[in-house]
Formats: C-alpha cells, sequence, structure tokens
C-alpha cells in the first residue's frame, strides 16, 4: 500500500500574521522571484501552504509587481486583478472564501 505524502491543512482562521507561518518562510526568498519557467517551481511551495489566502490577499491588496505570492504569478495576479476590478478588499473576500472552504484557487 502506498501512503500518498500529506500537505499541511490550510487553517479556517484567517491569520493576521500570517509570513511566519508560511511553507517559504526559511527558504531563500529569491527562488520566488524568478521568471519564465521557474515561476512554476516556484509556486509548488504555495502548495498546501496553510496561509496561502492570506499571502495572496496581501499581494492583491498592496498591488505587488513581481514574485509569487499565495501561489500565483505576477501574470496571474494582475489577470485577477482584471477580472475581478469591483473587488476592494482582497482579504476580505478571501477571508469569506476561506471560512466558507473554499480555496484562493477558485478565483
Amino acid at each position: 500500500m502506498t501512503l500518498a505524502p500529506t500537505m499541511p491543512r490550510a487553517t479556517s482562521a484567517w491569520v493576521a500574521d500570517w509570513a511566519r507561518q508560511g511553507s517559504c518562510s526559511g527558504q531563500d526568498p529569491d527562488a520566488l522571484f524568478v521568471q519564465g519557467k521557474a515561476q512554476r517551481t516556484a509556486k509548488l511551495v504555495c502548495r498546501g501552504c496553510p496561509v496561502v489566502a492570506e499571502c495572496l490577499a496581501d499581494a492583491l491588496d498592496s498591488r505587488i509587481d513581481f514574485g509569487v505570492w499565495g501561489g500565483m504569478t505576477q501574470r496571474e495576479r494582475r489577470a485577477l486583478l482584471r477580472r475581478r476590478p469591483d473587488v476592494e478588499s482582497w482579504s476580505s473576500v478571501l477571508a469569506a472564501a476561506k471560512d466558507g472552504g473554499l480555496s484562493p484557487a477558485t478565483f
């Protein structure tokens, strides 16, 4: 019998001080600020991260231009911001989604 590796589960409560709890904390930050195909590898760090929604919300609300944040590249974040110009606070939207058990990937 083969068991799949377990991934950290996202907590349902919104974490205001999320940065220290991220899967990327303690890793080389330059690994998340890459271009091209290397972004796919960088995004793998975000899989199963317990604070991926908080990270993504911060990047979207702050309009961070570079790097992988919350499992999304800068191009993906820009596209999301263009698709949803009505959102004033991504923290509020993603906190509600997280509370309801939705993944940030559904946006």
